[in-house]
Order: C-alpha cells, then structure tokens, then sequence
C-alpha cells in the first residue's frame, strides 16, 4: 500500500505501508542503531517521534514480550528500508508488522533512508507527517501546522498515573491512601516517572534498592512524606524546561537527599541547579555513540536517545564528568559538594552496550556514603 512522508521543509518521500492504511504525524529523527527496534518502540522517550533506522533490514528477528521496555509502543511510526516480515528467531513470538499492527502504530518500508537520514543530518530533526492518503503538497501543510517538539510537555503525557512498584517482570499499582510500607531492607529510592525503562528498574533492584516509582506530578511534599533516603530521576521525552513541576521538586531534592538523573531525568537536574537547556540540531539516537569518562579518561560506547542538551558551564559548583566525543556536547555532571550525579546518556542500555551500566554502582555508592545505608 503506496504511503507517502512529508516533511515540514516540503520534501516528501514515497514508500509503503506494512502496516495498512492510515495516517500519522511526529518529528521525524534518524537512529544509527543495527538492533533492538523493540526497544526502541517500546521506549517512552520517542513518544511524538517517527524513527527511521539506518540499519536497511529490520525485524528479521522478530518481537517478544521479554524485550519490552514498557506497556506498549510509543514511537508515532517506524520507518525502515525493508521490514522482514517472517522472522527467523526462537524467542520470537510475533513479526514486527503484526507487533504495529496490534499497537496501531504505523511502519513504512521502501523509502531510501540513507537519503531521509542524510536530510535529517543537514537540515535537523523536523515534523513530518505518514500517510496512505492525500496528496503531498497537503501532507506537507499539515507538517508544518504540528507542534514543535519546543515547548512539548510529553513527560506528564507518558508518566503513570498512580504509584507503583516493579515487580521483576512488571509493574503493580500502589495505594497510598492508607499509608506506604516499604518492603526491602536496602535504601529507600523514589524513582520519579517521567517515562521510565523497565531496565533502569531492573537495574536499580539488582543495586539493592527498595523502591517505588511516582508519577511525574508529585510535588516534593507528597515524596518527602514518604521518607525515601534518596531519589531517581528517569529517562523521558519531550522539552524538559516545560516540566515545571519536577524542576521546582528537584530544586528542593539537591539540598535534602542524594539524586540522580538519567536523559530527561539529567537535564532536569540541570536546570533546576540553575542550568538552561537546548534543542539539539537532529539529537542523539542510538547504541554506538562514544563518550569519555572525564574522571577515568576511559571511553565508553553508549546508547543514547535524546534531543535536548544541558548547557552548565557557568555553574561553577558543578563538574562536567562526560563528554560526547562526536560533538562535545555535555554527557554528565556531578556536584562538587553535594551527592548529586547524572548522565544524558543510558547506561541501562536495552538496547545497546553495558559499557556505562556501572552509573547505578555509583548512586549506590553515593547513597551509602551520603546515609551510612
């Protein structure tokens, strides 16, 4: 089925829907990722996103509900050269077309992606709209009367709703109500939600943390009712400077409990220090970005997914501890006094390498240094 993207410049590309009929919109952004399209879809932090994969072949190995990174897809589209539609994989469960399909989300095969990737790269990240019907020259229109990704507030959008806790292979829903029990002996984390993976839970766990995760609207009153020894700030999407909320919140954190921050989480962190934050010309997305560990010289490979930038040079008090070697752009500060940390990449990974997945080591460390648990 012939699908035509437009974007909001007037360049259009023609392909094919493997999904059916229909229409969709987002800021279209390119990942350099080979593997781990289910991740990616599944990732919070591309919701009001339509990704194209460098990678020409995708899918051949299927999906399955191990490799989920939350409830469902967030991405607006997928756009990939050629979608494998019979994968050939023994964890597979379903093909990727049937996964869409089932999310209702829209993928689109055919077009020349090294060409849309290359605009992207030249031109920057910029709205676009798929569709199965009309023609270009309205798709085009309707690009350009989308919202900008300034000035978005997606993280209210995704965050959950009620607070919960991670059970290991999900999450269950905690009533507040008549009060909270925390469960664990370990440190006591609240882990704010602004789109979370599953795999940074994973990995606080193994760190032996008791946790339990709020949504993005807690105010500081309603966590520091609930007596945590520390906080953590998630991963999400959308412009981190309309998040008032957890700014404000966070502003009281930095003086009360260790924090740390990954992505959204991180350049919330900054600006509520006192930093400012920028949209970045195409962003960051995928698993082979190289970044230095200022305090090790070591380097690391990361995954990374994110549009936005911190900018905390005129913060004295602070120290940057990463550095992107692609564009020298901030990958990571930490206080000089306080127990605060954070990194704008994923250590977590899923998808991509482990080569950052000591970040968690350190808060835990932090935590035990800053409250002797």
């Amino acid at each position: 089925m012939k699908a035509i993207l437009a974007l909001e410049d007037g360049t259009c590309f023609e392909g094919a829907s493997f999904t059916g009929p229909g229409e969709t919109g987002g800021e279209a952004i390119f990942n350099t990722g080979m593997t781990g399209y289910q991740e990616i879809l599944t990732d919070p932090s591309y919701v009001g996103q339509m990704v194209c994969m460098t990678y020409p072949l995708i899918g051949n190995y299927g999906v399955n509900a191990e490799d989920a990174e939350s409830h469902k897809v967030g991405v607006e589209a997928l756009i990939v050269k050629e979608c494998c539609k019979e994968p050939s994989n023994w964890r597979a469960t379903m093909s990727l077309p049937e996964y869409l399909k089932k999310a209702g989300v829209m993928g689109i095969e055919g077009i020349d992606t090294r060409a849309l990737t290359r605009h992207l790269r030249l031109n920057g990240a910029m709205r676009g709209v798929i569709s199965t019907e009309g023609s270009p020259k309205a798709l085009v229109e309707k690009a350009k009367a989308m919202p900008s990704m300034e000035g978005l507030n997606l993280a209210d959008r995704v965050s959950a709703k009620t607070p919960y806790v991670w059970t290991g292979t999900g999450t269950r829903d905690v009533d507040l109500k008549d009060g909270f029990s925390w469960s664990g002996a370990g440190p006591k984390v609240v882990v704010y939600d602004f789109g979370v993976k599953w795999n940074i839970l994973r990995l606080l766990t193994a760190q032996g943390f008791d946790m339990i995760v709020v949504p993005s609207s807690f105010t500081h009153e309603q966590v520091t009712a609930l007596g945590p020894d520390a906080i953590f700030l998630s991963n999400g999407p959308g412009d981190p400077a309309v998040v008032k909320n957890a700014i404000e919140a966070t502003r009281v954190f930095a003086d009360k409990y260790p924090v740390a921050g990954i992505c959204l989480g991180h350049q919330i962190m900054g600006l509520a220090l006192g930093g400012r934050t920028y949209k970045l010309k195409f962003g960051h997305h995928g698993c082979n970005h190289p970044v230095m560990d200022m305090e090790t010289g070591k380097i690391e490979i990361s995954s990374q997914n994110h549009g936005f930038c911190v900018d905390v040079d005129h913060l004295p008090e602070l120290k940057v501890t990463h550095r992107n070697l692609n564009d020298d752009t901030l990958e990571g500060f930490a206080h000089k006094d306080k127990p605060l940390i954070a990194i704008q990449f994923h250590p977590e990974a899923a998808p991509g390498p482990h080569d950052s997945a000591y970040f968690f080591r350190r808060f835990r460390d932090l935590v035990r240094q800053a409250t002797g648990k």
